[in-house]
């Protein structure tokens, strides 16, 4: 018996705009306790969310997970780092890109697979500079203002 499509997208915009994103990859998240439910709520903030290595193994660290309101005496904790599953040709190829300069791991979606498991969206990343962020911005702007003429 297949299970009912789950809903549950969240986005942070902010990567896409403080970053220029080169290469992404999807991501499973090793959780405890009451995290999943809290997932399926929408209590989550990926705000300034990045990825590091530790011991060849990849974190993601200052994603919160509200805590559960209905949970009882195991409850967990909000702002831990949690550990991502990837593939070990993955992990190689992300951990020699991060040695290089300028290049981080941001997280930029969460979201709920069709078989029930919370995923991560995360991307190779390059810092944006001032003007960069500036054209991004005119861009859109046109793209808003032609969306708008074209509904007239």
């Amino acid at each position: 018996m297949a299970k009912a499509k789950q809903g549950v997208v969240i986005k942070n915009k902010r990567a896409s705009f403080e970053y220029e994103l080169i290469e992404t990859y999807t991501a499973g998240i090793v959780l405890a306790g009451t995290e999943i439910k809290s997932i399926r709520a929408g209590k989550v903030s990926l705000a300034d969310a990045y990825c590091y290595f530790v011991k060849n193994e990849l974190y993601v660290k200052n994603m919160n997970i509200s805590e559960y309101e209905w949970a009882s005496y195991n409850r967990h904790e909000p702002g831990r780092d949690r550990k991502l599953l990837l593939t070990r040709r993955e992990l190689n190829k992300l951990f020699r890109a991060t040695r290089e300069k300028g290049f981080t791991i941001v997280v930029t979606k969460l979201f709920i697979a069709d078989n029930g498991y919370a995923k991560l969206v995360i991307a190779l990343a390059r810092g944006k500079r001032k003007y960069d962020k500036r054209e991004s911005i005119k861009e859109k702007d046109m793209q808003r203002e032609s969306d708008r003429m074209a509904r007239l």
